[in-house]
């Protein structure tokens, strides 16, 4: 795994913008670990991912609405593991060059840091609030964000506000405790400066 490099954070950090840039600029493959989910959900069989069977088994409310952001957070099955190992075997298919970016959410600091050579091979993006609504809110496209097919996106919305800002403070505690790089990403940061931040850590 010498030849890959991991980019994980919270949602609505630029980890697909910053990874593409990097891909971009030097030739390297792109995996983006949002693009395989439905795959990996089919590859996976309710023992081996029983909270993810589970939320799948759920309607749009009781995802979204019903349940509280620390509930979400507990049980959310990408949080908590399930599929990582997925994500390796298709890694492990790919042929050592060109390179390889890796990123996204599913990137949990405890779960990359056994397969680093050296800790510049990985970081991650913490969005501050601010940050996160405005990349979110840029997102908007005319047919609406996933929470409109609710009963109630306004608390759907805050919901998963709430929960993915305990998953990036998740984050931040763990990549501390195992001493791997992180940067927070805030509204005064430019995507040039983020970039750079980023080629720094990887050495590039």
């Amino acid at each position: 795994m010498r030849h890959v490099y991991w980019i994980g954070g919270g949602s609505g950090a630029g980890k697909s913008t910053i990874a593409r840039r990097l891909a971009d600029r030097h030739g390297w493959r792109l995996y983006a670990t949002d693009d395989v989910m439905g795959d990996h959900a089919r590859r996976t069989t309710p023992e081996q991912a029983p909270l993810l069977h589970a939320f799948m088994a759920m309607d749009m409310d009781e995802r979204w609405v019903d349940r509280s952001p620390e509930t979400m957070l507990e049980t959310f099955h990408w949080f908590r593991g399930e599929g990582f190992g997925l994500i390796v075997e298709d890694l492990l298919r790919m042929p050592p060059q060109p390179r390889v970016v890796v990123e996204g959410f599913r990137l949990l600091p405890h779960l990359v840091q056994p397969l680093l050579t050296e800790p510049g091979h990985a970081v991650w993006l913490l969005p501050t609030p601010e940050f996160r609504q405005s990349a979110i809110t840029g997102r908007a496209t005319p047919g609406g964000r996933f929470t409109d097919r609710t009963s109630d996106p306004e608390r759907a919305n805050r919901n998963i506000a709430a929960r993915d800002h305990m998953f990036t403070e998740r984050l931040r505690e763990e990549t501390a405790r195992l001493r791997l790089p992180a940067v927070t990403v805030n509204p005064t940061m430019s995507e040039d400066e983020l970039a750079e931040r980023v080629s720094g850590i990887f050495g590039l």
